[in-house]
């Protein structure tokens, strides 16, 4: 990979969500299995998931760690590059 995909300007996070899911869908060989338990809202946290984001934390051995975060309480809630 080349580049920095994390450093694309103008990214809408909602872009960045569709390329998270592939991205894990493609690592998976293109399709993964979950329990429909995982669309639920407790599992979610609320009905859309919209109390929650995604960390993409870039690792020292090329790989990338997606966690699950508390969504911040601030307004520009989103993409932030450190």
């Amino acid at each position: 990979m080349t580049g920095d995909p994390f450093g694309a300007a103008g990214i809408r996070p909602e872009d960045l969500s569709h390329s998270m899911l592939v991205a894990v869908l493609m690592a998976h060989g293109g399709s993964l299995t979950i329990p429909l338990s995982a669309f639920e809202a407790d599992a979610l946290g609320g009905r859309d998931g919209s109390f929650h984001a995604v960390a993409m934390e870039p690792q020292g051995d090329g790989t990338v760690r997606l966690s699950v975060r508390p969504r911040p309480d601030v307004p520009e809630a989103g993409v932030r590059h450190e």
